[in-house]
């Protein structure tokens, strides 16, 4: 049952797709080439991605999906917005690239079989469901033993600070305006670089990122922090914020259960 924020982000992400906004626009030639040769050899994802089946969850636009395909990989990419999947299926088309993809919500996953997947990517957009717990869980249980679970997310300081400098006398930074312990969505925002004007987004805790993830099956391999801090940014931009608020968190998280490469992950009990 689509819940209102799905109702509202799928038609958000429609129209950001069919004007062509940020995040919402294919990639570019150079970009698809550089991403896709980074992707063959990567130890982030055990050696590359080539022959491995990969779902490139909530991830419609162009993009990640295509990347993937050109690196080798059998891909699957999921997302809500069926005007965002048509920009993957149109340059999977033009690229002669195999790429299956489905219309879905990031926390339902009823239409893909269990196991059927050694590797789920995820770029930013757990911030769009009011429960991850439901994402992780569905994550799991496409996931094949073994399998590496690879996210980004919003950082829940970045989604508590003002997109705006402080004025206040002697403030230098950007101040905390939302609650930590928030269970409503986010007010709406306009004119921000560090999140979608028009969608609904939710602020999730490090305990609902990481302790979700534990709960849903995975063990974490790695934590990283793109770096978008610039010293020479002016007040204001996101180079400048990101010194004092680091936007985003990349996790490498895998699948437990069963026995790989002569290594026993244990299971939860």
């Amino acid at each position: 049952m689509a819940t209102f924020a799905h109702d509202h982000n799928k038609r958000a992400w429609d129209e950001r797709a069919k004007r062509g906004q940020v995040f919402a626009r294919p990639a570019s030639e150079e970009d698809i080439e550089s991403i896709a040769g980074k992707l063959a050899t990567s130890k982030w994802l055990d050696g590359g991605v080539k022959g491995k089946r990969v779902l490139c969850l909530a991830a419609g636009g162009g993009r990640q999906a295509i990347q993937y395909a050109e690196a080798g990989a059998s891909v699957t990419v999921v997302d809500i917005s069926a005007a965002m999947l048509e920009l993957d299926r149109k340059l999977a088309a033009d690229r002669k690239l195999d790429v299956r993809v489905v219309e879905a919500s990031m926390d339902d996953l009823s239409e893909l079989r269990d196991g059927s997947f050694d590797i789920v990517i995820q770029p930013v957009s757990t911030c769009y469901v009011p429960d991850i717990s439901k994402v992780f869980k569905e994550v799991a249980r496409v996931t094949a033993a073994g399998g590496i679970y690879s996210s980004q997310h919003k950082q829940p300081g970045s989604l508590q600070a003002d997109v705006k400098l402080s004025t206040s006398p002697g403030g230098r930074g950007y101040e905390v305006q939302e609650m930590y312990y928030r269970t409503t969505p986010l007010p709406e925002v306009t004119g921000s670089i560090h999140r979608e004007a028009g969608t609904i987004e939710y602020l999730h805790r490090w305990e609902q990122i990481i302790g979700g993830m534990c709960r849903a099956g995975f063990v974490i391999e790695d934590c990283m922090e793109p770096n978008h801090a610039d010293d020479k940014a002016e007040a204001g931009s996101f180079g400048h914020r990101s010194r004092y608020v680091p936007p985003y968190v990349c996790i490498k998280a895998r699948r437990v259960g069963a026995v790989k490469k002569g290594l026993r992950l244990w299971t939860p009990r």
